[in-house]
């Protein structure tokens, strides 16, 4: 077996699931850096999922916590923009290196809020067929304690967030932030900018609904919206629209081989997405686990 196919359920491993004491070695070199997105808004980086975060005389509202070693550099983080307390965390989704802090934040009073199936998969066992891993149910302080089927708006520090269920996309649980008078949206990891995505059918997630959800994102936005991706940088409306052209010409090349019969191998071979290789394949979803997560994902249709 190639070494790459031993390399992504480790990666895969360290996104999903809550950091181990081995996988947690390396951490205190993360650095968090701040990036301001509009007045009062950041992307806050580092190692996991990009965070969000408002400032102002309400509060702190954060979106999505990273893994829970880099809690205190989180805060510090924070705590450079802003002397209020973190008030409320919405997680975009159940993954480890979204909602990693949650038990940190929730012990220090911080109200976590989610889709109801974010609570659903934290409350117990899950695993995962691309890594052979079980993930355990999270302890009760890292639950959120609000939780939202559609959605849900906040009013605070002169803005109005609204946050809305998107079905069977990155997984079954994705919530997409839009802070809508300062025209930032946060899409979790419906959108990996730069990179193919991870689109974890064992939790519930689809292409189509990962287009789906890319497409009703564009409805809402134009060309001044600042978009934080779930992973990579900054991004804006041309570079979504991309990421959407993308990912409906690699889903229309695997249906249509699959329409003529061809095999996983054969399509494998096919290497049915070299045209976007150079641009999207270099982070850890090589571009044979997206295929094959296509082709896996459209033969159960």
């Amino acid at each position: 077996m190639h070494s790459a196919a031993f390399a992504l359920p480790l990666l895969l491993s360290l996104f999903l699931g809550p950091a181990s004491p081995v996988r947690a070695q390396g951490f205190e070199q993360v650095e968090i850096e701040t990036l301001s997105v509009a007045p009062g808004v950041y992307m806050l980086t580092g190692r996991g999922g990009n965070i969000g975060v408002s400032v102002g005389v309400d509060g702190v509202f954060l979106i999505d916590d990273q893994f829970a070693p880099l809690t205190p550099k989180i805060q510090a983080a924070v705590t450079a923009l802003s002397t209020q307390p973190i008030r409320f965390l919405l997680n975009t989704h159940w993954h480890g290196d979204h909602t990693g802090g949650n038990e940190n934040l929730g012990r220090a009073g911080v109200v976590i809020v989610a889709h109801d199936n974010v609570r659903t998969r934290m409350s117990i066992a899950q695993f995962s067929k691309s890594t052979g891993r079980r993930t355990p149910a999270s302890p009760p302080q890292a639950l959120p304690v609000v939780t939202f089927n559609d959605q849900v708006t906040f009013h605070l520090n002169g803005l109005e967030v609204h946050a809305f269920h998107v079905e069977a996309a990155h997984t079954d649980g994705d919530a997409i932030v839009h802070f809508r008078n300062a025209n930032v949206i946060h899409m979790g990891d419906t959108y990996f900018n730069g990179r193919y995505p991870f689109i974890d059918r064992a939790s519930g997630g689809s292409v189509e609904g990962t287009i789906l959800a890319v497409e009703q994102v564009l409805a809402l936005i134009n060309a001044d919206t600042r978009v934080i991706p779930g992973h990579g940088p900054l991004s804006d409306r041309a570079q979504l629209v991309a990421y959407r052209d993308m990912l409906v010409s690699v889903r229309d090349r695997v249906r249509a081989a699959i329409d003529a019969g061809q095999t996983l191998e054969q399509l494998l071979a096919a290497r049915p997405t070299r045209d976007f290789d150079a641009k999207w394949g270099g982070s850890f979803v090589r571009p044979e686990s997206f295929v094959r997560t296509l082709y896996q994902d459209l033969s159960s249709d």
